[in-house]
């Protein structure tokens, strides 16, 4: 790379880093890639999903420059002595597999993608809850659709919702989420404990018993 661009290249990591360290008091690669714009975060959001088999898939640039983005990122991060993190990704699917950075799949270039950068500013409790808090599993998210058309991509059926996996929509039955009751909005606080809860639009799902959540309906 040109020493000429090579520095834009530093001055828009720099200001992309900065920005979520000052916004959450740490710094994740992903968040360099969405700050300097080769990220969108639509793209992001399908990536635990399912949608998408790598990260690197959906970046807009070409592999060369990832790298050296991610090399710069990585000597800011040293020079701000910032502590590094190692977070748990997991997919937003019922098999809550472990999700995949890089098309290469090199375990040390995964790791560097799963390095988050704290700071040093903040004590060893406050860190240990940002480590805690990122490595936490996402929740499975149901989708209620606007129309009967889907169709499950294991079975063919149809139904009222969905969740989507990697190669399309699937019913609650084949992902295995069929034990799942669905609860108004206003019902997720009193569910709060419940061991399986998945977000949908509008609703909450648990797995809480049928009959109690009849009941709590038709209070409602």
């Amino acid at each position: 790379m040109h020493p000429h661009n090579r520095k834009k290249l530093d001055d828009r990591v720099i200001r992309a880093a900065e920005a979520a360290l000052a916004a959450q008091r740490y710094v994740s690669p992903v968040d360099v890639l969405v700050g300097i714009g080769w990220l969108d975060p639509g793209a992001l959001a399908r990536w635990p999903r399912g949608q998408v088999a790598y990260l690197e898939e959906v970046v807009q640039t070409n592999l060369p420059r990832i790298s050296e983005a991610m090399k710069l990122f990585r000597s800011w991060a040293t020079a701000k002595e910032l502590s590094p993190s190692e977070t748990h990704y997991v997919a937003r699917t019922p098999s809550r597999q472990t999700l995949r950075f890089s098309e290469s799949g090199n375990p040390t270039i995964e790791k560097l993608y799963r390095t988050h950068w704290i700071s040093g500013e903040l004590s060893e409790r406050k860190r240990e809850h940002l480590v805690e808090r990122a490595s936490r599993a996402p929740e499975l998210l149901v989708i209620q659709p606007l129309n009967d058309t889907w169709k499950c991509h294991r079975c063919g059926g149809t139904g009222d919702l969905l969740i989507m996996e990697s190669p399309g929509p699937a019913c609650l039955r084949c992902a295995g989420l069929d034990d799942l009751e669905f609860l108004s909005a206003g019902m997720r606080c009193s569910r709060a404990g419940s061991r399986r809860k998945a977000p949908g639009t509008p609703w909450w799902y648990t797995s809480a018993r049928r009959g109690a959540a009849m009941n709590e309906r038709s209070a409602g």
